[in-house]
């Protein structure tokens, strides 16, 4: 039976340049760069839970890390708020190897 994918929006503040890019490369495989410090990941539980592992391995005490969930409805109610195609429908997913 397939997991269910949930939206999330992570969003981080690393002080290091050196852990940044380290950061953005794990990211990349999970997720689209909305701006500067902040994705949109498709994920399953196993994989959100993945990414935050492989996060803290790079990440110090002094940065900061935020996953947060949305729900079906936040994601149905962007299109309301936002200017067009800020939030472009898509759930294929990423495959990581």
């Amino acid at each position: 039976m397939a997991e269910r994918h949930y939206w999330y929006l992570v969003a981080y503040d690393i002080r290091s340049p050196k852990r940044w890019r380290r950061a953005y490369k794990i990211i990349t495989g999970y997720g689209d760069r909305v701006q500067y410090s902040l994705f949109r990941c498709w994920l399953t539980q196993r994989q959100r839970e993945k990414l935050r592992w492989q996060l803290e391995e790079v990440l110090t005490e002094e940065d900061d890390l935020l996953l947060i969930q949305l729900s079906a409805q936040c994601i149905r109610n962007l299109a309301l708020y936002n200017r067009p195609n800020a939030w472009q429908q898509w759930e294929s997913g990423y495959r990581i190897f």
